[in-house]
């Protein structure tokens, strides 16, 4: 049973590498925190988060298909390829549209699809990028107009990187309450709900400590410049986002809700100055993140199988 886990446990290595890098990519590359501080903080707010927060997301994915030990290893092992190649691009690929691909493309050759489950996850992948926007729009507005209030520069400096701190380890405890789901959401109903939050919780805190500085630097630098207080308060539209979803049981794409937040504090700055082709290539990763992972689970699926059977004979 245990080398059965192994994918998972790659999946959520994968998924805490790239997330992370979601959640603090705006706050390292306007020199708030230094990139291993980040990691660091991340990580155990990411297993807190798994812990506090993670049964909701179980319970849905776990009903979005029957599973067996060998399937939901497979939809580990296909959504965790899937993040890992589209990653190596430098996207922001989301893990969530990956492990629900990965299980649609099985449950299709098995005949067992939960079809209003799958619409009301993708009705929030839909709402996710938007809510973050307006979040985003707002606060920056809102608490902007506080802010610029301070006139002494070093008391704005002290803030700032008080708020990074504490926005980031919110965001990291919602990755790990949203997103551990995805990594062991189809191993619940086997052994249990408390276990399976916990391996993967530990997976993607593992993965948070070695977060991909490419993603780290598209996100927060390539979509639109930000500056510090702009960093600070696209983080908070997002963690808020992701944990909203939390709180409703349903797995989000963090890397949706921080493009979506960043474009919010652009709009909200009067920036227009988006790199349009970035966005676009952003919503195709996004478009084809769960057919590839599709894909794939459904060719290791047959595959292993087939060779289950072959030596089985």
């Amino acid at each position: 049973m245990f080398l059965a886990f192994l994918p998972a446990v790659f999946f959520g290595w994968t998924l805490g590498r790239n997330d992370a890098a979601n959640i603090y990519g705006t706050t390292v590359t306007s020199g708030i925190l230094k990139y291993r501080s980040a990691a660091l903080i991340s990580s155990l707010a990411v297993l807190t988060g798994a812990i506090v927060g993670g049964a909701g997301g179980m319970e849905t994915l776990s009903s979005l298909s029957s599973h067996t030990l060998l399937s939901a290893s497979v939809n580990a092992a296909a959504a965790g390829i899937s993040v890992l190649l589209l990653n190596r691009l430098g996207l922001p690929v989301s893990s969530s549209q990956a492990v629900v691909g990965s299980v649609i493309g099985i449950g299709l050759l098995e005949g067992g699809v939960d079809w209003l489950i799958v619409l009301k996850i993708a009705a929030c992948w839909i709402t996710t990028p938007l809510g973050a926007a307006i979040a985003a729009f707002l606060l920056y507005r809102l608490v902007g107009s506080a802010f610029r209030m301070i006139h002494s520069i070093q008391i704005q400096d002290l803030i700032l990187k008080a708020l990074a701190i504490i926005i980031g380890g919110f965001g990291s405890f919602a990755l790990g309450a949203n997103n551990v789901a995805n990594i062991t959401g189809t191993f619940a109903d086997i052994i249990g709900i408390d276990k399976a939050v916990l391996i993967g919780g530990l997976s993607i805190s593992a993965g948070a400590v070695m977060l991909s500085k490419r993603v780290m630097y598209t996100i927060g630098t390539r979509i639109v410049a930000l500056e510090s207080f702009a960093s600070v308060i696209a983080l908070l539209a997002q963690s808020l986002t992701v944990l909203v979803y939390a709180f409703i049981g349903v797995p989000v794409s963090v890397s949706q809700a921080i493009v979506g937040a960043v474009i919010g504090v652009g709009l909200a700055r009067g920036s227009k100055n988006f790199d349009a082709r970035l966005i676009r290539r952003i919503l195709l990763g996004w478009v084809s993140t769960p057919v590839i992972s599709g894909l794939i689970s459904l060719a290791l699926y047959i595959a292993v199988t087939s060779l289950a059977t072959h030596f089985g004979k």
